[in-house]
């Protein structure tokens, strides 16, 4: 190991992590530059050639490889076919089969979760498991994140996701409400390139959909179709209601709105940008339109011309072929490459980005212990090798934000020591952590499954993942005593639960089936397959946690995970109530229920003499939550730290409860929202 205290020029900002939240930041921040006559920071497009302006310095650091992060065309287009072909040898179709598995930047997988044995922790995967149920979910460290494997629904939250406390009697409020985001989704839409139909959304709140979405509000392109199974359930449940707790809850089936290039919508209008306007209180984001340039669909970061519709591919979960689907590598090009005078693509030597370079932790000032002085990085030197050079950053006069995962954020900042002197004595400190919130209250929605037989052929294994969701169940009175859900119908047949169609195959080869008899058998099972999927939420608990300990570090000497989690009767009690549910809508349809929950299942529990099982979602949330009191949040409203003045924390983390959304649209608006008050804290600091 070499240690530098690295020269550098002076960096305006550091962003920690290059997917979502990283780089809609370094994104907007990009956009603008400093206006050195009015002292104000201004959208690129009010420029002025007569007179100064001051480019933002942005160093953004990534754990994956190099390749990940390279993004002119050729390259970029490499690196994504190496992770197609991987895709395509890799045995197990897991989230994460496409992707590098670096030991120097280790990523939970699927493929590691195992039973929990007390006191033993699980420690065959990267994340060490104290249990005592296995954390379900995995991310990827990669240039882009874990948008490159997400499957791109995109509902906003509901107006009671943001006020359980208050409406339910249940976990802690949001510092922000739902109207205060609302401007903020929009943004987070156009970035993203949602596709849908706001006329056709349906959710079980008291607001109408004018209120809710805005009069006349459309979304950039029009909806993907809905699939045939789609259209057959939809028929077969149409007009009726399911019975729970004593009370009928008619079933709503929306067209789920979808982060993936369809047609342009007509009635969004023109392109947009997300520009900053000077106000009394500092700035605000607007979305402005761009007179004479048509909205157009993103195609992949390589070719614009390639992924500009979904081809309905159906491998959305783990990767795009075409890059029809959003990641963000997208909005990170549009951070390094902006258009010059010429209308041409010119690299943005303003901004640099340092792969291979895991940040581990931040030191705090010794004169002035609000401060972040330093950020610590250790950059291995190849994907083979584990020798590393250590990096120290000074960061007194900049604006340092953590936007890694809900694994990776709250590990840096437990790791990040210093000591005060208070009382007379010398007291041990954790960076950002005055509330003892960080890493605690780690939340996912947990994915309970049911499948069986329809009576007549639908054709699974088409398409999107999922095109529709019954939204029954994302509120009601009933989560004062067990939580709500969203209720995704999925078009990849068994293949979740069951390991479909290669388990059927290996079923009937064993039942002695060969040539037409084989080909019948599997005609008529896998074109009735149908799977629901139930999606529910998880209150935050202090317990359920993520934690650091020396003895389990990685290959770079830098703590692992350590994850304490579990559910409690109210999640359980959910879980009860959606296989009633299920049961209901089963009989209705006419399904043959195959559904089966065993005691071998990774994720497995006893409720009410009833076994049921789990999956993860993905959906990573919760573990340095915002608020409106220092005591008990991480950070404020804007994801500022609380204790530390140029230290943001942003991402899936900052939830303050989880709703039944899928994260990834509502962390991409506050995530936004969150500029305005980086541009405020800038312009004092570039004065």
């Amino acid at each position: 190991m070499n240690q530098t205290e690295k020269p550098q020029q002076k960096k305006d900002v550091i962003i920690v992590g290059t997917g979502i939240a990283g780089s809609l930041i370094a994104k907007l921040l990009t956009d603008h530059v400093f206006d050195t006559d009015t002292k104000k920071m201004i959208h690129r497009s009010e420029t002025d050639d007569s007179k100064t302006y001051k480019e933002l310095s942005i160093l953004m650091y990534e754990a994956g490889l190099e390749a990940g992060i390279e993004l002119d065309s050729a390259t970029s287009m490499v690196t994504y076919n190496d992770y197609i072909r991987k895709f395509y040898i890799e045995e197990a179709k897991v989230p994460n089969s496409p992707y590098p598995n670096l030991k120097q930047a280790p990523s939970p997988n699927v493929l590691d979760i195992e039973p929990i044995v007390p006191p033993f922790p699980d420690k065959k995967g990267y994340l060490v498991q104290f249990g005592p149920m296995p954390f379900a979910s995995d991310a990827i460290r990669v240039g882009g994140g874990t948008t490159l494997h997400w499957l791109g629904t995109t509902p906003r939250m509901l107006p009671n996701d943001f006020r359980l406390k208050e409406q339910y009697g249940r976990a802690m409020d949001w510092p922000i409400d739902y109207e205060m985001l609302k401007p903020y989704y929009e943004m987070a839409e156009f970035e993203i390139g949602v596709s849908g139909n706001v006329a056709a959304q349906e959710y079980p709140i008291k607001e109408s959909m004018e209120e809710y979405y805005g009069k006349n509000y459309v979304f950039p392109m029009e909806e993907i179709p809905q699939s045939y199974m789609d259209h057959q359930i939809i028929n077969g449940l149409a007009g009726t209601s399911v019975q729970l707790n004593f009370e009928e809850y008619p079933i709503m089936l929306v067209p789920s709105p979808q982060g993936r290039n369809s047609t342009p919508n007509i009635a969004y209008g023109t392109s947009k940008i997300v520009k900053a306007e000077a106000s009394e209180s500092g700035y605000i984001l607007t979305l402005k339109n761009i007179e004479n340039e048509e909205y157009k669909a993103l195609g992949a970061v390589w070719n614009p011309y390639m992924g500009e519709r979904c081809e309905g591919n159906a491998s959305c979960v783990p990767i795009c072929p075409v890059q029809a689907k959003y990641n963000a590598l997208k909005t990170l090009k549009k951070a390094l490459y902006k258009v010059n005078k010429n209308q041409n693509l010119q690299r943005n030597h303003n901004i640099q980005v340092q792969a291979q370079s895991v940040v581990y932790k931040l030191s705090v000032d010794v004169a002035d212990q609000e401060k972040i002085s330093k950020v610590h990085i250790r950059r291995y030197i190849s994907r083979e090798k584990t020798e590393f050079v250590e990096e120290v950053i000074d960061t007194n006069e900049t604006i340092v934000i953590l936007a890694a995962n809900a694994f990776e954020n709250p590990k840096i900042l437990l790791n990040s020591k210093y000591t005060v002197f208070e009382n007379g004595q010398n007291v041990e400190k954790t960076v950002a952590n005055r509330s003892d919130q960080v890493g605690r209250n780690l939340m996912d929605h947990m994915v309970m499954l049911t499948w069986g037989l329809f009576p007549d052929p639908v054709y699974s294994y088409r398409g999107p993942g999922s095109t529709t969701n019954i939204s029954s169940f994302r509120d009601g009175n009933f989560r004062s005593e067990f939580s709500a859900w969203i209720s995704p119908l999925d078009n990849w047949g068994w293949s979740w639960p069951a390991f479909s169609p290669g388990s059927d195959l290996s079923e009937f080869l064993n039942d002695g089936l060969f040539g037409e008899e084989l080909k019948d058998a599997l005609t008529h099972r896998l074109s009735r397959q149908v799977l629901f999927h139930f999606e529910i939420e998880q209150l935050p608990n202090p317990d359920n946690r993520v934690t650091i300990n020396d003895q389990y570090l990685d290959v770079l000497g830098i703590p692992r995970p350590v994850i304490n989690y579990g559910l409690t009767e109210y999640e359980m009690r959910a879980m009860e109530q959606a296989k009633l549910a299920s049961d209901q809508m089963f009989a209705r349809l006419g399904i043959e229920d195959f559904t089966k929950y065993n005691a071998t299942d990774n994720n497995t529990f006893i409720y009410n003499n009833v076994r049921y099982s789990y999956n993860g979602a993905g959906h990573i949330v919760g573990t340095h939550r915002m608020g409106d009191n220092p005591d008990d949040s991480v950070t404020n409203s804007y994801c500022k730290s609380w204790d530390h003045p140029n230290l943001y924390i942003v991402g899936a983390g900052n939830m303050t409860t989880l709703g039944t959304s899928n994260p990834t649209l509502t962390l991409s608006a506050f995530t936004i929202r969150s500029v305005e008050s980086i541009l405020k804290d800038l312009e004092t600091i570039l004065k």
